[in-house]
């Protein structure tokens, strides 16, 4: 009988050990999501954790490597809310904007740092390959139609207009509202898709 209490003790300690880890990573990204990184320190994440600063390191090895782990749930989460049914035009960009509007700042400030901290990049470039492959996926079908070198101009524009850089400009440097602001990166999706549908098809 001790074998399998000795299996359900470790799958528990198993188990608790996970959820200690979300718990960090929730409580880092929950802070980054209102603070800038380099003033985010391991004390305050423990404290918010509930856990010591030794937990901390032992499951993440520092700063870098929670901020690794946590940016790659966070991706995870992102394409959960990004995430509609292929052609819904106003779907995609509804749910971009609504993304932008939870994480764009902590983004914006994540990118505001990039030079003075290297570790910062690798997450960065992997957030930037993300949006290219929704980009790629949500508008699948027009790409679809023209020869490569028109297919990827199309895919630069459309990455050009759904990203972070754009959703700030018009909402926090211009003030635009999200309605109008929806409105806008409506409005030049439709004109870029409407050229593509002008070009040589395959």
């Amino acid at each position: 009988m001790k074998q399998p209490r000795r299996r359900y003790a470790q799958r528990a300690r198993a188990q608790s050990t996970e959820a200690t880890g979300r718990r960090i990573k929730a409580a880092f990204l929950a802070r980054l999501m209102t603070q800038w990184f380099d003033e985010i320190t391991l004390e305050r994440v423990a404290h918010d954790a509930a856990v010591t600063v030794q937990t901390v390191v032992r499951r993440f090895g520092g700063k870098e490597g929670l901020l690794a782990s946590a940016v790659r749930s966070l991706a995870k989460q992102i394409e959960a809310r990004r995430a509609a049914p292929p052609g819904d035009l106003d779907q995609l960009v509804d749910n971009l904007i609504s993304d932008y509007e939870r994480t764009g700042d902590a983004v914006i400030r994540l990118l505001a740092l990039e030079p003075r901290h290297p570790a910062l990049k690798k997450v960065l470039d992997l957030g930037r390959n993300h949006h290219r492959q929704w980009a790629a996926r949500a508008f699948a079908e027009p790409l679809r139609r023209p020869e490569p070198p028109a297919r990827q101009r199309a895919l630069d524009e459309l990455v050009v207009i759904t990203d972070v850089y754009t959703w700030k400009l018009l909402r926090r440097d211009m003030g635009r509202s999200v309605g109008v602001t929806t409105a806008t990166m409506k409005n030049l999706i439709l004109a870029t898709i409407t050229q593509l549908s002008k070009t040589k098809t395959k």
